[in-house]
């Protein structure tokens, strides 16, 4: 069946564009197909620096012709609604037929050529395509990333006939801007057109263009007995932005190799976009490094690496001068300038939060099994290097300077480790702080974080989370699961609370002091009303907070609920065992998890399956009788009913011998194996006893029975919340 081939040829499309923007093209080229009643047997998307394009296999040549029936008014309806009816349908009166009281008609569509709706197809897509920044050139009115140069469009070998805003389709492209001088060529299917493409310069599948890279960048360094260091979002990058990637190796002045390995990395990559080159024997860099080109250079690359090398100086200059101001300068004065560095307007400086954050960290710290003296030290010391010219000039260092600076200093090397370690984990493959210092001031960090956007109701709404909270909340559950740390998660909640609070309260006793009428005309006497006032508004923030926290408490383990249910169910767990444990009001994540992992196991059993269903049994015909009057309550007769219901009296009684001293030592595989003693008992129950007798003081004590199962089962996990 036919080829549609498209392409559209433009200017330079940023790097982080392309491939979201090949998916684009590829859903809304679907979607219009799939709305017009074209299948096609199969579509592919491609970008790169200049040109989006689009290969789709199998489309027929014509849409299928259309009949369908369509329902109007009922039979009497006003004339109004009949003329309209016939209006939006093209039909007459006399092609109405009546059916159960409602007029019907069928329309009848011949179907359209498939040229004329791929010419709609695509003009629509190009005027609504959505980039993320696009822009209009000369005189017209078209958006586009970068200004549009033409259009390639062929269908069963021949030219779709679309002309808008100047461009004209045809089967006309262009290879590599220099090489070959940016030759025309033409193409009529995809066949032709790649095949043009490499002979002039271009290489079109992003992946293709990778693999050269990576190919070519290792034999480099093979032949200088070099490693590559891999950096797969630098390899993405600069896949898009050369179309004939060409690996260069050029060399470095190697009087920059006693800056920080990650200060020569970060300058390499992100001004210069190249890959850092290290000496496999010591596993340090090498005075090397190596650049992408975008053409394949007759001397084998030597001026361009020449070039770049010249230009890699002057920048590792600039980073050489930052890093010796920044040791001149020191801790003290970092901090000092976080006063005047405003964190969120409504959640004071960046100051401020170091002061929450190293209170925490000492609340944190006993529990972790860190010194809290020093978990509070580097707390204090964690954030000034954001004041630093290194971090200042490269963001993402943050944290990787302090550590530098520490140790450059003779702190104390857990002190630097810390400073470090304390933004991990920033994503699901970084690792997580192991040392009792390192995690203390991490999980300050991250909660501090948490119950202030949440204070100030900053939370995370559908896709949009501005602040990261979902990644600090999964930071956190990390932290404590691996860390293996006991604790109830409310209690830092509420201590960053604290913090929140009091901080609040001084700002607010502080505004009425900076009112320019506070003070007396000669500035020195202070009226008492002016005391009283300020002191009225710490306590009014002081108690909106105060006001707040329960519900802050109760939305952020709700939301920690939610992160936890993420992370175990990458882990293969079941997301539902996660709020049947979070009901019984438990804030240990370690705990938490292992009931998790018990009840998994045991539902997995035909122990558990049978009781979760003789629990839901017994659920239903108690949420029944509730709904005809209160439930029965009382002691239990324990020698009331025949051998079955004798039988689970007996295991219902026995069963807490066994149940609570497992919960008690968190045995929670213990705790399964007691439960699945009821299960056999349960099961004859149901099979043999009627629980709505007729005889009043039997249904009572059955009733009673069942409302016993029910809160044993329910010391476990709330079983009304598992699903499956």
């Amino acid at each position: 069946m036919p080829q549609l081939l498209l392409e559209l040829f433009s200017e330079e499309i940023p790097a982080r564009m392309q491939a979201q923007a090949a998916r684009d093209l590829e859903r809304l080229v679907r979607d219009g197909l799939s709305n017009a009643g074209l299948i096609s047997e199969g579509m592919k998307a491609f970008a790169g620096p200049r040109r989006l394009a689009l290969v789709i296999e199998g489309l027929p040549v014509a849409q299928a012709d259309r009949d369908e029936e369509v329902k109007g008014p009922r039979v009497g309806s006003p004339d109004q609604a009949i003329d309209g009816f016939l209006r939006k349908t093209g039909l007459t009166r006399d092609q109405l037929s009546e059916r159960d009281g409602v007029w019907f008609g069928r329309i009848q569509t011949a179907g359209r050529p498939t040229t004329e709706i791929i010419a709609e197809l695509v003009e629509a897509t190009v005027r609504n395509f959505p980039w993320p920044k696009s822009m209009t050139w000369g005189s017209g009115k078209l958006r586009w990333v970068r200004p549009l140069q033409s259009i390639l469009c062929v269908f069963d070998r021949e030219i779709v006939p679309i002309a808008f805003e100047g461009l004209q389709a045809g089967d006309i492209s262009r290879g590599h801007r220099f090489m070959g001088s940016g030759a025309a060529f033409r193409a009529r299917d995809f066949d032709e057109y790649r095949e043009a493409l490499l002979g002039h310069y271009v290489v079109l599948e992003a992946e293709e263009r990778k693999a050269r890279i990576l190919e070519g960048a290792r034999t480099l360094c093979f032949a200088r007995n070099l490693e590559l260091v891999e950096d797969e979002g630098l390899l993405d990058e600069v896949a898009g932005l050369a179309e004939w990637p060409t690996p260069i190796l050029g060399d470095m002045d190697p009087a920059f190799l006693d800056l920080p390995p990650e200060v020569i990395r970060t300058s390499m990559r992100t001004h210069q976009k190249y890959f850092a080159v290290r000496d496999p024997a010591t596993g340090k860099l090498a005075p090397r490094f190596l650049v992408v080109a975008n053409i394949a250079a007759e001397d084998g690359g030597k001026v361009i690496a020449a070039g770049n090398a010249k230009v890699l100086s002057a920048r590792l200059s600039d980073a050489r001068f930052f890093w010796d101001e920044d040791r001149k300068s020191g801790f003290d004065a970092w901090l000092e300038k976080l006063s005047g560095v405003t964190f969120h307007a409504k959640l004071g400086t960046m100051a401020e939060r170091v002061e929450r954050i190293a209170a925490l960290a000492r609340e944190i710290a006993p529990l972790v099994g860190a010194d809290p003296d020093t978990a509070e030290n580097a707390a204090r010391l964690a954030k000034a290097d954001l004041a630093s010219q290194m971090v200042g000039e490269f963001p993402e260092l943050q944290g990787v300077m302090g550590r530098y600076y520490a140790n450059a200093d003779g702190l104390d090397p857990v002190l630097a480790d810390a400073i470090r370690d304390h933004y991990r984990p920033q994503g699901p493959g970084d690792v997580v702080p192991t040392a009792p210092v390192s995690i203390a001031v991490a999980l300050a960090d991250k909660l501090d974080t948490l119950v202030g956007f949440f204070l100030i109701n900053e939370k995370p709404t559908g896709s949009r989370d501005p602040f990261a909270l979902r990644r600090a909340a999964l930071g956190v559950i990390r932290g404590i699961l691996e860390a293996g740390a006991r604790f109830s998660l409310t209690a830092p909640i509420r201590a960053a609370l604290v913090e929140l609070k009091a901080q609040a309260g001084e700002r607010a006793s502080e505004q009425v002091w900076k009112d320019p009428e506070v003070m007396t005309s000669s500035g020195a006497d202070i009226d008492d009303d002016v005391i009283n006032t300020a002191e009225g508004h710490r306590r009014r923030a002081e108690r909106e907070i105060e006001d707040k926290a329960d519900g802050i408490v109760a939305d952020l383990l709700a939301f920690f609920a939610d992160r936890l249910k993420v992370t175990l169910r990458d882990q293969g767990k079941r997301f539902d065992l996660v709020d049947a444990v979070f009901a019984l009001n438990d804030d240990d994540l370690v705990r938490i998890v292992a009931r998790v992992e018990a009840l998994d196991g045991f539902l997995k059993t035909d122990d558990g399956a049978n009781l979760l269903a003789g629990y839901r049994r017994a659920a239903n015909i108690l949420k029944a009788e509730e709904k005809k009057g209160d439930l029965p309550t009382g002691t239990l007769i324990e020698s009331a009913g025949g051998p079955e219901e004798q039988a689970l009296i007996q295991a219902v009684l026995a069963l807490s011998l066994k149940l609570d001293p497992a919960l008690a030592a968190e045995d929670f595989t213990g705790a399964m194996t007691a439960l699945a003693a009821l299960r056999a008992p349960v099961d004859a129950f149901f099979d043999k006893v009627l629980v709505n007798s007729d005889v009043p003081a039997e249904r009572t004590n059955r009733l009673l029975l069942l409302q016993q199962v029910q809160q044993a089962m329910g010391k476990v996990a709330d079983f009304s919340l598992v699903t499956g």
